[in-house]
């Protein structure tokens, strides 16, 4: 099931200072349990996870109304990268949306993939247990505010979202915050991400090292974003992020 424009609205978009988001790719999660696989690097971040089934099925793209879809996001199926990328004149995804936010003319552009977990017929998002993403991302040099990644909430949560993984300048932020990894341009990392709901914390990794562990607050449910998503200064005339292995698990009771 395709998200509803509506999602985008919720989300807070119309808060934004820049145009709408051009793109957006959405995943339904299929939750089929396989063993846990091990990631690279010293800590096996999955160990005690199963690993949610992810068919290239669930892979929805909705592109600008305007634009060709191959013209902001594209797949290598040879390398498994997704490309992500969006300008600053680009449009929204539908005229709904654009004629809606037209009179404050105040949303930031993303690309960005949901990550949906339809557990009743109105694909409800997780929300109970532990919860991780894990990918590996690459943001080349010149992409400046824009977010790669997104615990999102549910439509008209009192928060937009949990957790949002900024890029200023080659350093990736915790919002437009604290720093959780400097030097991010031009190389591949490896991304995880660990949802609590329960205890109301999310941890993030990065290449394997914890960079950050804080409190959330408690939202009605939830679902992952990965893209781009721009934001509010500092903006490059493009952004892009490079997406591959993108991957789901979560705990058994």
């Amino acid at each position: 099931m395709a998200s509803s424009p509506l999602r985008t609205l919720a989300s807070g978009v119309v808060e934004r200072t820049a145009a709408l988001l051009v793109l957006l790719l959405i995943i339904r999660v299929v939750v089929a349990p396989a063993p846990a696989v091990a990631v690279d690097g010293d800590c096996n971040l999955t160990a005690g996870f199963v690993q949610v089934d992810l068919p290239e099925g669930n892979f929805v793209v909705q592109s600008p109304y305007d634009v060709p879809e191959n013209q902001r996001y594209s797949y290598d199926v040879a390398t498994g990268v997704r490309t992500f990328w969006v300008y600053a004149d680009d449009k929204p995804f539908n005229t709904v949306t654009a004629t809606i936010l037209a009179p404050k003319s105040a949303s930031p552009k993303k690309v960005s993939i949901q990550i949906q977990i339809p557990t009743t017929l109105q694909g409800h998002d997780y929300s109970s247990g532990v919860w991780q993403f894990e990918g590996f991302g690459y943001v080349p040099s010149g992409t400046s505010s824009t977010s790669v990644m997104q615990i999102h909430n549910e439509d008209a949560g009192a928060h937009a979202t949990t957790l949002m993984l900024h890029v200023y300048n080659g350093t990736l932020r915790y919002y437009s915050g604290a720093a959780v990894e400097d030097g991010i341009y031009d190389r591949w990392f490896r991304l995880n991400v660990v949802h609590d709901v329960g205890a109301s914390t999310v941890a993030v990794f990065v290449d394997g090292a914890a960079r950050l562990a804080v409190t959330v607050a408690p939202s009605a449910s939830h679902y992952f974003k990965f893209g781009v998503y721009v934001q509010h200064h500092d903006v490059s005339p493009r952004v892009e992020s490079r997406w591959r292995n993108v991957t789901v698990y979560t705990k058994p009771n």
